[in-house]
């Protein structure tokens, strides 16, 4: 089993305005997280953060589930209006051990 967190490090002050993205997203089907997937975010640290935790099977289901959400226009054009509030991106994949 994998996890994958999608961290999003936002702007300060400008959680309100990303979080709205996220619903609008989720609420469009344009973000779809595998089962047991979660949005988090984190208030504490250098600055307010945005985490999309998937689990996968494999790293190629993790890579087709990506493929799919990236090629769709319609979440191109959503992820031009996100990026404005993020400084900047991570993305951690982790292999569960037990």
């Amino acid at each position: 089993m994998f996890i994958v967190r999608e961290i999003f490090h936002l702007q300060f002050g400008r959680y309100k305005e990303a979080k709205a993205l996220l619903d609008e997203a989720i609420t469009k089907g344009l973000i779809k997280l595998p089962e047991g997937g979660k949005f988090l975010t984190d208030f504490t640290g250098p600055g307010y953060r945005l985490i999309f935790e998937s689990p996968y099977k494999t790293l190629a289901d993790f890579e087709t589930d990506l493929a799919r959400e990236m090629s769709a226009e319609a979440w191109k054009d959503w992820y031009e209006r996100f990026k404005p509030y993020v400084n900047h991106s991570q993305r951690e994949i982790l292999k569960q051990v037990g």
